[in-house]
């Protein structure tokens, strides 16, 4: 039996990265055991049944490293310096760590960037340079890497493949029903947010949909949610999930999704959920052009309510999910994901 330390932003409440996380460990070998770095190790045990340690320990990380064989960033945008400078920093120098101490080092359905400085670019390349095989999830993080002579796989986000769980009572909640996705962001200022919130109230009473507001992070997104909810004037609910595969699961009994995350939008549009984007970063903006979403970037939202709420209302009328075709090839893809966990393992 081997062992693998797995890395990413687990154990901080966001329903993406956990899900990022139930995929992983969906498509981990049988004989590789994982050891997952998390900010709340006991939570990670007690809802994933894996061994779990401080992300913070230097202790612990050291002698998880000291018995394993394995070292798997684990998907998501870790490598990225537009929100935090010192977060590649952290999670390369766990990396070169890892390789220092003799592991095989995989980075893991990643999506590479924005990397603005020159000291981020270079950390990255040379930890991916040092990596046994790696793996990135869209396009633009494929050609950046091929600048630095790495040659990685391409393939779609894990969380296509994730497995969903039905939501208990979710048929008692009024349908026809639309989700809701906002996060705290500094693209979504306050102005912006009242357009919005305006434009959901007047596509609720155009539709008498019940709107199921849905945060994913509870620190970003449940302020947001609660300041909607307070000024809707029809059927909605906020609804907040731990499990990401009941997370997925909420998103099949969904006619249309309004999403800021990349993760509600890959959620929804698996479970054939029609989907309008509003992008506040380069990952949503890049799944917004590689599956067809309609949607704004949020620095060009229209300052007119009425014109986000036609659109909407075009979607929620005329638009199509993805046909089940496209589905099954995206899932399809999002497993190869699994074939370089097979193949280090078995090295």
């Amino acid at each position: 039996m081997k062992k693998a330390v797995i890395c990413g932003y687990y154990g901080q409440g966001n329903g993406g990265d956990e899900a990022l996380l139930v995929s992983l460990l969906q498509m981990l070998p049988s004989e590789i055991e994982p050891i997952v770095l998390s900010a709340n190790p006991q939570q990670t045990y007690e809802r994933y049944g894996v061994e779990s340690c401080p992300n913070r320990s230097a202790f612990a990380i050291l002698r998880a490293l000291k018995t394993s064989d394995l070292f798997i960033w684990g998907g998501g945008s870790l490598m990225q310096d537009v929100t935090s400078w010192t977060s590649p920093i952290y999670y390369a120098g766990l990396m070169a760590l890892a390789q220092q101490q003799g592991l095989k080092t995989i980075a893991w359905a990643q999506g590479i960037g924005p990397l603005q400085r020159r000291f981020t670019r270079w950390l990255t390349r040379q930890v991916l340079l040092g990596c046994t095989a790696v793996s990135v999830r869209d396009g633009a993080s494929a050609k950046l890497v091929s600048q630095w002579q790495i040659n990685p796989l391409i393939a779609p986000d894990p969380v296509w493949a994730l497995t969903g769980k039905p939501i208990v009572g979710l048929a008692d909640i009024p349908a026809p029903r639309v989700a809701v996705n906002l996060r705290k962001h500094s693209q979504l200022t306050p102005k912006r947010l009242k357009i919005l919130t305006k434009a959901l109230i007047d596509f609720q009473k155009a539709t008498d949909v019940c709107l199921l507001l849905v945060p994913f992070q509870t620190s970003q997104d449940l302020e947001i949610a609660r300041s909607i909810a307070s000024q809707l004037p029809g059927s909605h609910q906020i609804i907040s999930l731990d499990d990401p595969r009941e997370l997925k699961g909420l998103f099949r009994g969904v006619e249309m999704t309004i999403g800021m995350r990349l993760h509600s939008l890959i959620m929804a549009a698996s479970e054939e959920s029609r989907c309008f984007a509003l992008s506040y970063d380069p990952k949503v903006s890049r799944l917004m052009a590689e599956i067809d979403l309609p949607g704004w970037e949020l620095t060009e939202l229209p300052d007119d309510p009425n014109i986000i709420s036609t659109a909407w209302l075009d979607c929620y009328a005329n638009g199509e999910g993805l046909s089940r075709d496209r589905i099954q090839s995206l899932v399809d893809r999002a497993l190869m994901h699994q074939e370089i966990l097979k193949q280090v393992g078995e090295r």
